[in-house]
C-alpha cells in the first residue's frame, strides 16, 4: 500500500492503438486513486465526469490477458504485466499496464486487500466511521486536523444534509469538549453522533425497555415475538443478536442489548426486509426444468445499443456473474471459416464464437451451480455450423450436454439438480430427438399411431428441409431444448414432446395471454416458452417481465445492459435463493390441469387477498441526485410500487418532505391488497420531487413479497444500476394480514 501510495507510472489502454502513460497514486485515506497524465501533470479526471476511482466501486481485479483490450495487445506485453479494474454495475473496465510484473503485482494484491469484505458486525459501524473520517478529510479545507463551524457546515451541505443553523450550531457546542471552537477527530465523531440520533429507534427502544437504558434477554424476546414475528427459536436467536452486534463487553457478559446495540441489530442483515433464509438456496431443485423462472439475458454480447453497439465478452461475465442462466449468441460466418458473434445487418461490433465458448467455459459456474442454457441463433453456412459445433465440443468438452441424463426420450424435462455444471443448447434440430438417440438413420422419422397421415407428412418435410440447412454435428448438440415455431397450444398438446421449446415475441405473447390465459399457464407448467424484446427496441429498452411471469414464461429474456424498472424486477425476484438464477413457480403454476388464470385472480385455489401495510417511518443518508449542482439538497419521497397479476398492480406515495437528504422523517401509512401474493414483486422507490418536471431517481429496493420479513425493518436502498449505496436506507414497518 505505502508503494501504491508513492506512485506508479503505468500505461492505460482502451484498445490496440490508443495505450497512454498515466501517474497512478492510492491516496492517504486508501479510499481513492487519482490518475494523472505524466507530461502536463494535469489530473485526468477518471470515467468522466466523476473525480478519482472510488476503491469502493471496485468489484474485482483480473491479473494477466483477462479482457478483450488487453487479448489485442498481448503480443506485445506479457501477462504478467497487465491487469484488470473491474468496477461494480454497467461501468467500463480499466485496463492497465505495468512496467515490471513486480509493480503489478503490488497493485493486484493491494487492491486485492482494499477490497476484501471485511466480517459484518464491523461493517456497520465501520461504513459510518471510515464514512465520517473520509468526509472530514474532505472538508478540512486547510487540512490541520481540525474543523471550525464554517468547515462542518459545508460538510454537512456535502453530506446532503440541511441543517437548521442554530440547530448545527448548539450540537457543535456540545461536541467542542475542549471549548477550542473547534471540533478535532474524536469531537467530530461526538458531533456525528448526536446528529445521527434516531429518535424513532430510540422510542421504540423505550417501549420495550422497562429502564429505558437497556433491553433484557426477556424485553428482547418479547420484542422479536411481538413485532418482528419470529416464533421459533427466539431466545436463542436473542442470544446471538447480542453476541453479534452489542459493542460493549460487559452489556454482552451480561445478555443485555443497548440502544446502540439495537440500532445495529436493525441496520444488520437479520433486521433488512428481505428474509436472510431465503438469501441462500432455500428452494426444491429436483422438480422439472420447466417448473421454474430462469434469469434470462437478451443479445447477451451487447453492452449498449442494438444498432451500433460494442459487442462484448464483458456481456457474457456480467450476466453470467449476475446470476443470468440463459444466455443468446447470434452467429454469422466470419473470415478464415471463424464463426462470428454480433448483431446481424447493424454497425455493431463483431466477436469471434471461439471466444465466446471460452469465456462460458470459465464462468459458466462461478455463481451458480444449475445448468446454462445457450440459445443460439444461427445464420452460418453449413460449413462454418460444422466448426460451430467443434468449437462447442472442444471448448466445452464434459459440461456440454450431449445426450439425455439417463439415455432414454424424456417423458418430462430434468431437473436443475440433475443438469448441475451442464451447458445445454437451444437450436433447431433435425428430426426428433429419438434419431439422436438411435444414431444416425436416413429414413424420415418414424411416425406414432396418432400421428394423422397429414401431419406426418409435413414433419417429414420439414425434417428433409432441415437437413438442408442445418448441419447434422450442430443439430446432435440439441437435447433438451429443440427449437419450434410456435402453432398454438393444442398443437403442442397433441405431441406433447416436452423436450421442444417456442420462442415468442412480446407483441405475441401479449396476445395470448389477453385471449387464452388458462392454456397458456397450463403449456408452461409442462413445456418450455421463451420471451424475447420486439425488434422495435433499438434503444436496447425493455418490456415489463412481470406479464409473462404471470403465465408462468420460464425464459424472459432482458436487455442486461439496460438499467431500469425492468431490470430491478429482474434482479428482484432473482435476488433469493442463492441467486442461482432458478426459482420456483408455485404451485399452482406447476400442475398441467391447473384452472389459473392471471385475468381472473379467484381461479387461484388457495385462501383469499391478503393485505400489505407499509408505515415508511424515516430515511438515512439518502445519496444526492446525480450531476445536481453544487448544494443541491433532495425533497424526497418513497413509493412503494406493487407489480403482479393485473387485479394486484398498485402503487402509492408518501408525501415529500423538503430539504432533507439525511434524516427525512414521513411517518405514512400506505395499504395494498394482494389477490395472488405468490406472484408479486414489491418495489421501494426513493424520488426527489420537482414541481416543475419529473421527480429525479435517489434509489430503490425490489423483493418478491415472499422474502419479505415483517415488523420494523432497515431496507438498503441500491443505485439505478442495482448496486449497493451504503449507508443509505429506509426504515419501515410492514404487517402482513389475512
Amino acid at each position: 500500500l505505502e508503494q501504491m501510495q508513492q506512485g506508479t507510472l503505468m500505461r492505460k489502454v482502451k484498445s490496440k492503438s490508443w495505450k497512454k502513460q498515466r501517474y497512478f497514486k492510492l491516496q492517504e485515506d486508501c479510499m481513492t486513486i487519482w490518475y494523472q497524465s505524466k507530461r502536463t501533470g494535469k489530473t485526468e479526471h477518471a470515467p468522466p465526469p466523476s473525480a478519482p476511482v472510488s476503491i469502493s466501486d471496485v468489484e474485482t481485479v483480473r491479473e494477466g490477458h483477462q479482457s478483450e483490450v488487453l487479448q489485442s495487445v498481448a503480443e506485445e506485453f506479457p501477462p504478467e504485466r497487465c491487469f484488470t479494474i473491474v468496477f461494480y454495475g454497467r461501468r467500463g473496465n480499466l485496463d492497465l499496464i505495468a512496467g515490471s510484473a513486480e509493480e503489478a503485482q503490488c497493485w493486484v494484491q493491494g487492491l486485492r486487500q482494499l477490497i476484501e469484505p471485511r466480517p459484518f458486525p464491523l461493517t456497520f459501524a465501520l461504513v459510518s466511521c471510515t464514512w465520517i473520517r473520509d468526509w472530514f478529510q474532505k472538508a478540512d479545507k486547510n487540512k490541520d486536523g481540525r474543523m471550525n463551524f464554517k468547515e462542518v457546515q459545508r460538510l454537512l451541505k456535502m453530506m446532503n444534509v440541511d441543517m437548521n443553523e442554530d440547530h448545527a450550531l448548539r450540537l457543535f457546542q456540545d461536541a467542542d469538549k475542549s471549548e477550542s471552537g473547534t471540533l478535532e477527530g474524536e469531537e467530530f465523531v461526538l458531533f456525528y453522533k448526536a446528529l445521527t440520533q434516531r429518535e424513532e429507534v430510540l422510542s421504540l427502544f423505550q417501549e420495550f425497555s422497562e429502564d429505558g437504558k437497556k433491553l433484557t434477554l426477556l424485553e428482547l424476546v418479547d420484542f422479536l415475538r411481538e413485532e418482528q414475528l419470529e416464533d421459533e427459536g427466539t431466545e436463542e436467536l436473542a442470544m446471538e443478536l447480542i453476541d453479534k452486534y452489542e459493542p460493549s463487553e460487559t452489556a454482552r457478559a451480561r445478555h443485555v442489548l443497548s440502544a446502540d446495540g439495537f440500532l445495529m441489530y436493525l441496520c444488520s442483515v437479520e433486521g433488512s426486509i428481505f428474509n436472510p433464509q431465503h438469501r441462500v438456496l432455500w428452494q426444491d431443485m429436483s422438480q422439472p426444468l420447466c417448473h421454474y423462472f430462469i434469469s434470462s439475458s437478451h443479445n447477451t454480447y451487447l453492452i449498449e445499443d442494438q444498432i451500433r453497439g460494442h459487442s462484448s465478452i464483458e456481456g457474457y461475465i456480467r450476466a453470467l456473474k449476475r446470476g443470468c442462466r440463459c444466455l443468446e449468441v447470434d452467429c454469422w460466418d466470419g473470415p478464415n471459416g471463424e464463426p462470428m458473434v454480433y448483431h446481424g445487418h447493424t454497425f455493431t461490433s463483431k466477436i469471434p464464437f471461439r471466444e465466446v465458448v471460452s469465456t462460458l467455459g470459465k464462468y459458466a459456474f462461478k455463481t451458480s451451480d444449475y445448468p446454462v442454457i445457450l440459445s443460439l441463433e444461427n445464420h452460418c453456412s453449413m460449413e462454418q455450423q460444422e466448426v460451430l459445433a467443434q468449437q462447442l465440443k472442444d471448448i466445452l468438452g464434459e459440461q456440454l450436454l450431449t445426450t439425455t441424463i439417463d439415455g432414454h426420450i424424456p417423458t418430462q424435462l430434468p431437473s436443475p439438480e440433475e443438469l448441475k455444471h451442464k451447458i445445454l443448447l437451444k437450436a433447431k434440430k433435425i428430426g426428433r430427438l429419438e434419431d439422436t438417440l438411435d444414431g444416425p438413420g436416413d429414413e424420415a422419422p418414424d411416425v406414432s399411431d396418432e400421428d394423422n397421415g397429414a401431419e406426418a407428412e409435413e414433419e417429414r418435410r420439414r425434417a428433409k428441409k432441415d437437413k438442408e440447412t442445418l448441419a447434422q454435428a450442430l443439430s446432435n448438440c440439441v437435447i433438451y431444448c429443440k427449437n419450434v415455431p410456435f402453432q398454438g397450444f393444442q398443437e403442442a398438446r397433441s405431441h406433447s414432446r416436452p423436450s421442444e421449446i417456442s420462442s415468442l415475441s412480446e407483441a405475441k405473447a401479449r396476445k395470448l395471454i389477453r385471449d387464452e390465459g388458462n392454456e397458456f399457464v397450463r403449456h408452461n407448467a409442462w413445456q418450455l416458452t421463451r420471451i424475447y424484446p420486439s425488434g422495435m427496441r433499438t434503444d436496447s429498452s425493455n418490456y415489463s417481465p412481470q406479464e409473462m411471469w404471470n403465465v408462468g414464461c420460464q425464459i424472459v429474456a432482458l436487455n442486461f445492459q439496460t438499467a431500469g424498472t425492468e431490470m430491478d424486477l429482474c434482479d428482484g425476484l432473482f435476488s433469493q435463493n442463492g441467486c442461482c438464477g432458478y426459482v420456483l413457480k408455485p404451485p399452482f403454476m406447476r400442475d398441467k390441469e391447473t384452472l389459473f388464470n392471471p385475468n381472473d385472480p379467484s381461479s387461484r385455489e388457495g385462501p383469499g387477498p391478503i393485505t400489505l401495510t407499509i408505515q415508511v417511518i424515516s430515511g438515512q443518508q439518502l445519496p444526492k441526485v446525480a450531476n445536481s449542482k453544487e448544494g443541491a439538497i433532495i425533497d424526497p419521497l418513497v413509493r412503494v410500487e406493487v407489480y403482479g397479476v393485473p387485479a394486484d398492480q398498485a402503487h402509492q406515495e408518501t408525501k415529500y418532505i423538503e430539504n432533507n437528504g439525511f434524516n427525512p422523517r414521513w411517518d405514512e401509512t400506505l395499504q395494498f391488497q394482494l389477490h395472488v401474493p405468490e406472484l408479486a414483486l414489491i418495489r421501494f422507490v426513493v424520488e426527489d420531487y420537482d414541481k416543475t418536471s419529473r421527480n429525479d431517481f435517489v434509489g430503490q429496493f425490489t423483493l418478491a413479497f415472499a422474502n419479505i420479513k415483517p415488523g420494523y425493518r432497515h431496507i438498503h436502498l441500491l443505485s439505478k444500476d442495482g448496486t449497493n449505496i451504503p449507508p443509505s436506507s429506509l426504515f419501515v414497518h410492514i404487517r402482513i394480514t389475512e
